[in-house]
């Protein structure tokens, strides 16, 4: 039997700490093909979402895939992210968590619009004020 990834067990036991303790549970995604977020909300090639309960509705944390539906400028979106597309998982109020290794798949593309990809919403991405806050974020491989 081969042996699974850590990734997911730690996503979720650090999802749980931060619902535990009253703290918004976010995570730093790079968006590849394999991605389904609103491409609005990309910068960088990453975008940071909110899986708290609050923010999320059908929160599924699997072993190789992440799925919820979120609003987006009011908007309810279908999400879909693979595990190993998470770069790290935080708590919005202290910055506290974890930074993870990602593996590398085909890379998204500015002016890519993948079909299973729902059309951006006008808004601005919260990814760039949150990015300084998990800088000091230990590498997980």
């Amino acid at each position: 039997m081969q042996e699974t990834s850590t990734k997911p067990y730690l996503l979720r036991a650090l999802h749980e700490w931060c619902s535990d303790h009253g703290y918004t549970p976010h995570i730093v995604v790079t968006v590849d093909a394999n991605t389904v977020v609103p491409r609005g909300h990309i910068q960088d090639g990453q975008i940071t979402l909110n899986i708290g309960h609050l923010a999320t509705n059908g929160l599924i944390l699997g072993n190789d895939y992440i799925e919820f539906q979120a609003r987006f400028g009011g908007v309810t979106e279908d999400i879909f992210v693979p595990v190993a597309a998470v770069s790290a998982i935080y708590a919005r109020e202290t910055g506290a968590g974890m930074g993870f290794e990602v593996v590398e798949s085909e890379p998204y593309a500015e002016g890519d619009t993948p079909d299973a990809a729902p059309e951006a919403a006008p808004e601005a991405p919260a990814a760039k004020k949150d990015a300084d806050k998990v800088s000091h974020l230990k590498i997980v491989k």
